[in-house]
């Protein structure tokens, strides 16, 4: 498969805010492509998490699925101020869905921890830093990115996927090619929002 030639709207490098304003102006395909892009990584933060108490009722694959409907009948309310937004007002949404389910047997909900990410595929400090970047600062940057640096930052700093899943839609050889890959755009973007920093007056 060759980078950025596929139609599929998870290999674009159209911003998630892009496709927000989209779906929230009610196209349908924007709202397909944000759910092919925002379910597998809230899937992956959200497995474990339901109560042993409350898994009776509703397992996480249903949980997700109500959140993230829930999050897209309310996009009109949903004001994204970093580049994370989006993932975190998903994550949100599931937590206040575990704590109904809780409530709803009668149990206090048990904290909500974030495991540690396995340490070969962590994020990186820059993108973190990228994460809460503020998202008109990062649209700016992002727009001068080639489309092959703009599709990895939406793919590793928005839809939050592993190296693994990156080296296997773009097509790239290794994982550690990938890594190599992101690097670099992320690199590249990190020097332009630095450069933007810079100029802006204290």
């Amino acid at each position: 498969m060759m980078l950025l030639e596929s139609a599929d709207p998870l290999l674009g490098d159209e911003p998630t805010i892009e496709l927000v304003v989209r779906a929230r102006g009610g196209d349908r395909p924007a709202m397909e492509a944000l759910l092919q892009r925002c379910l597998p990584p809230l899937k992956r933060w959200a497995h474990g998490r339901l109560p042993a108490v409350a898994r009776g009722r509703l397992d996480t694959g249903d949980l997700v699925q109500e959140a993230a409907l829930h999050v897209l009948g309310n996009l009109a309310t949903f004001e994204p101020r970093h580049v994370g937004a989006m993932q975190a007002y998903l994550r949100q949404s599931v937590i206040n869905r575990i704590c109904d389910e809780v409530r709803r047997v009668g149990r206090q909900p048990p904290p909500l921890e974030l495991p540690p990410d396995h340490p070969s595929d962590s994020a990186s400090p820059l993108e973190d830093a990228i994460r809460s970047e503020d998202y008109n600062h990062y649209l700016d940057a992002v727009s001068r990115l080639s489309a092959k640096d703009r599709a990895l930052i939406v793919a590793r700093i928005e839809m939050q996927w592993t190296l693994a899943e990156i080296a296997l839609r773009y097509g790239l050889p290794t994982v550690d090619a990938a890594r190599m890959a992101v690097n670099r755009a992320v690199k590249r973007l990190s020097v332009d929002l630095a450069g933007r920093r810079a100029r802006i007056p204290t």
